[in-house]
Formats: C-alpha cells, sequence, structure tokens
C-alpha cells in the first residue's frame, strides 16, 4: 500500500508543472534575459564594468571641461599640484632599465587611472555617511574598510584591465612602472576635483581670500599625489609577480593590494588624527611616503640586480 501511495505521488510530481516551484528552465522574456545578464556579468564583468567606467568618464570629462572653459586658471593649478608626483612615477619608469616600458602603453593607464576614479569617488561619497553613523571608530574604518580598498583597487584595475593583457607587464618591476602611472592618473583627476571645490566652496570670498584658498589647496595637494603613485605601484609589482606565477596569481594580487590598501588607509587615518598644519603636514608626508617609497625602492633594486644575475652568467655546456 504504502509502496503504491509513494509511486503514485512520484508519477503526480512528473506529470505536475514544477517551473519556479521546483524546477526552472528558460521558458520567458524574463528569464531568457535573467540568462543572458548573468552570463555577461560572469563571462564579461570586465567589459562591463569598463562600459560603466567609460559613461562615467564622459559625464566627468563633460563637467570637467565645462569648468576649465569657465575657470582655465584650474586647469594650470591641476597641472601644477601633480608635477612632485609626475616626476616620481617618471623615475620609478626610468629605474626600470630591464625593459624599459614605451609611452604609448603608460599614457593608456595614466587614462584608466583617471576613467576608473569616477568609481571610488561615487564610492566614497556614498559610503561615508554610512560609517559616520558609527561613534567613535567611525571615521576610521571608513579609510581602511572603503577608501584604501576602494581607491586602490580602482587604480590596481587601470593596471589590469590593459597592461596586465599586454607583453609589456610581464615582471615585478614592469607592473610597479604601470602601477605608478595608474596612481599618476587617480592623483590628476582627484586634485582636480579638490581645487574645484574648493574654488566653489570659497566662491563667495573676496577675491584675494579666494586666491589663496585655492592656491593652497593647489598645493597642499601636490603633496598627496605622490602618495597615490608609491601605493599603487606597490599593488603593481605584486602584479607583475602575479603574473610570472600563475600557479599562486590570486595570493599574491590579493598580497599586493592590501599592502596597498593598509599603507593608503594609515596615511589617512594619521593625517585625519595627528595635530598637523603647514610645515608639520609637509615633514609627516615627505617621512611617510619616504618611508615606502625607500621599501619599493629596494623590492625594485633586488628584482633589477637578479635579472643582471641571471644574464651575466654564461650558459654552461652540457658535459
Amino acid at each position: 500500500m504504502g509502496g503504491s501511495e509513494d509511486e503514485r505521488i512520484e508519477r503526480s510530481l512528473r506529470e505536475e508543472d514544477l517551473y519556479d516551484v521546483t524546477t526552472w528552465e528558460k521558458r520567458t522574456v524574463l528569464d531568457r534575459a535573467s540568462v543572458a545578464i548573468y552570463r555577461g556579468l560572469t563571462s564579461n564583468w570586465q567589459r562591463v564594468f569598463v562600459v560603466l567606467a567609460v559613461l562615467l568618464f564622459v559625464a566627468q570629462l563633460a563637467a570637467t571641461g565645462f569648468i576649465l572653459f569657465v575657470q582655465p586658471a584650474l586647469g594650470v593649478l591641476t597641472f601644477l599640484s601633480v608635477i612632485p608626483a609626475f616626476v616620481l612615477a617618471a623615475l620609478i619608469w626610468y629605474g626600470d632599465d630591464v625593459q624599459r616600458e614605451p609611452l604609448a602603453p603608460l599614457a593608456v593607464t595614466f587614462l584608466m587611472g583617471v576613467l576608473f576614479a569616477g568609481f571610488a569617488s561615487l564610492l566614497n561619497t556614498a559610503l561615508q555617511p554610512v560609517f559616520q553613523l558609527i561613534p567613535v571608530v567611525g571615521t576610521i574604518l571608513f579609510f581602511y574598510l572603503e577608501v584604501g580598498p576602494v581607491e586602490e583597487t580602482s587604480k590596481w584595475l587601470a593596471s589590469r584591465l590593459y597592461a596586465y593583457r599586454t607583453e609589456y607587464l610581464s615582471a615585478a618591476i614592469d607592473g610597479a612602472v604601470f602601477g605608478a602611472f595608474a596612481g599618476l592618473g587617480f592623483a590628476t583627476i582627484e586634485n582636480f576635483t579638490y581645487i574645484t571645490n574648493a574654488l566653489f566652496t570659497a566662491g563667495k570670498l573676496p577675491m584675494s581670500r579666494l586666491v589663496s584658498v585655492v592656491v593652497g589647496t593647489a598645493a597642499q595637494r601636490s603633496f598627496v599625489g605622490p602618495g597615490h603613485v608609491i601605493y599603487a605601484s606597490f599593488a603593481g609589482y605584486y602584479l607583475g609577480l602575479a603574473k610570472g606565477n600563475p600557479e599562486n596569481r590570486g595570493p599574491i594580487i590579493v598580497k599586493g593590494l592590501l599592502i596597498a590598501a593598509l599603507i593608503h588607509a594609515t596615511y589617512d587615518t594619521l593625517v585625519t588624527y595627528l595635530p598637523l598644519t603647514g610645515v608639520t603636514f609637509i615633514a609627516f608626508v615627505i617621512v611617510y611616503d619616504g618611508i615606502f617609497l625607500a621599501i619599493l625602492y629596494r623590492k625594485i633594486s633586488r628584482y633589477r640586480h637578479k635579472f643582471q644575475q641571471a644574464t651575466e652568467q654564461p650558459e654552461q655546456s652540457p658535459s
């Protein structure tokens, strides 16, 4: 009796249409759209990300163009503010005498650094109020859980989505160079944003005071830009290292991003909570960035030394 009852239930279930109850298949337009979106996000997520970034960049470019048309002096101040970051990126590039990268892929990486900066800005703006609801440690958590990871990942993507696919990024030292130019692009658009915001915020001040505020902001940002270059170079270094070690690629990449994010977040935290003004701020930035620049330089020097040893070692003839 029990067996026949089970058979009847099983037969009934086979005959019954259980679509969207216990089974599922492509039937409706919405089903097919869901499958297409899933496949697009899983197999073409990079293209989707790039398309969204391009749309954001076009909007950003239009706004930037309008602002520069109205206030061309902002472009000059932005250019001046990124000179230290540019010099640092150029020195890292020049230091790669193993196989110096051509300027074209570096320019593309720079532009992608500008492009992806928009995502970081949107996320920072959207999530900062959430972290501010957390008493005492909200700002610190914002730096370590949001600003550092998001901004460094954005700069990392500028190298990962283009340079990583080319022959020019084939080793750790190459990754450091491309990371530097991604950081330079990020710093450029960020400096422009800060300088523009300073102008609009102080717009009702007397002209002499207005100029002082805007120029002061540009001067301050000139000391911030090199940090973006250094942090992104760390992530880029490990990206290059990962390319040469595909069996451990994921953990190596994560390590580089963690290092860059932690250095970045620690900088933001110290600058926020330490009583730094004027000369003390400049001294702090020079010391802080100098320490990590020295660590990065040591890594690059060790790579160059090992490369030279490998190339100068005579080939052993078979016995």
